[in-house]
């Protein structure tokens, strides 16, 4: 299994995140940091420490009305209003035990800033990308809300949850809106991996309205494999690999291979030259940008903004065809 090292111990829940950006080295080595949690379940559950702003003990909430189901009410921090979201209800464990729970993390992806509430929080655990298991790999089902699964030393599995279909489910998807064409003759390809059934929907949505074909995988090793079967298949044939994919689009946190080495092998391989790799992610930090720039991406965009991610393929698309 991979390694894991408790990097909190002793520390108050409200530390644990203090130095998140000084992490972003990790992503580029193939590791993250896990926040471990519990909502009063004999579940483990996990979610990536850089959607992860800060935690503290559950606040007074005020109540709403007309609030989707799971949303416990709002809160005022540091003069913003945000809804606050009790994880275990959204989730529909029905042996969570009743209560708001005693933590709060408080979270920030897709350039949305939520609330939500658990049973308690443990610690940060560190976790290679490759020992990280699509849930139906390990447990032979996927659930609703998990997104993958790893281990810890103890042989515990430990849940990462999909805060894409969490937000989706609660909130509603994303509207994709009025998509322009690419325009002009020819026929533009993109491959694109994101291990969230939500964005590869959206991402399609997308891609459907510009008028461009596509592929895709479901995270960073099943599209290594499959675009190194493609340019192997364009060697032996003599033909023109981008001809076949024009832009490759990437999420950065995938299990297996994240997309910050899924692009760093993409870029030192000769075969893939000329065609560009956009990094598409909830990560939007500068910290994160700024390691999509150094593993060589080409252009990067926040989930999810359809108009953002339409206005970045189409000149790389367009260029495609003149180069």
């Amino acid at each position: 299994m991979g390694e894991f090292s408790a990097l909190t111990t002793g520390q108050s829940p409200a530390s644990m995140i203090d130095s998140v950006d000084a992490r972003t080295k990790l992503a580029g080595s193939n590791r993250m940091e896990i926040l471990l949690f519990s909502l009063g379940t004999n579940e483990t559950f996990g979610i990536n420490v850089f959607k992860v702003r800060e935690v503290s003990k559950t606040p007074s909430i005020t109540k709403s009305p007309h609030m989707p189901n799971g949303v416990e009410g709002l809160i005022s921090l540091r003069g913003n209003v945000i809804p606050v979201v009790s994880l275990a209800q959204v989730m529909q464990l029905a042996d969570a035990p009743p209560g708001r729970g005693g933590s709060m993390m408080v979270t920030e992806y897709s350039k949305r800033t939520l609330g939500f509430l658990v049973h308690d929080v443990d610690r940060i655990i560190r976790v290679d990308w490759d020992r990280v298991r699509a849930p139906e790999a390990v447990t032979g089902g996927t659930h609703a809300y998990i997104t993958a699964i790893t281990e810890l030393d103890n042989g515990k599995l430990v849940s990462i949850v999909d805060v894409e279909q969490i937000m989706a489910n609660t909130f509603g998807e994303a509207l994709v809106g009025q998509i322009d064409k690419v325009g002009g003759d020819a026929d533009y390809e993109i491959f694109f991996v994101d291990d969230s059934a939500v964005a590869r929907k959206k991402i399609a949505e997308v891609l459907d309205k510009m008028g461009v074909r596509h592929k895709h995988a479901l995270n960073g090793m099943e599209a290594w494999t499959r675009l190194s079967g493609m340019a192997a298949h364009a060697q032996q044939t003599g033909s023109n690999l981008r001809d076949e994919v024009n832009v490759i689009l990437v999420d950065a946190e995938m299990p297996e291979m994240d997309g910050y080495v899924l692009t760093r092998h993409i870029k030192s391989d000769k075969r893939f030259d000329g065609i560009p790799v956009v990094m598409h992610s909830s990560l939007s930090s500068e910290a994160n940008r700024a390691m999509g720039k150094s593993v060589g991406v080409d252009a990067y965009v926040a989930k999810f903004d359809a108009e953002a991610l339409s206005d970045a393929l189409r000149p790389l698309l367009l260029r495609s065809q003149r180069d």
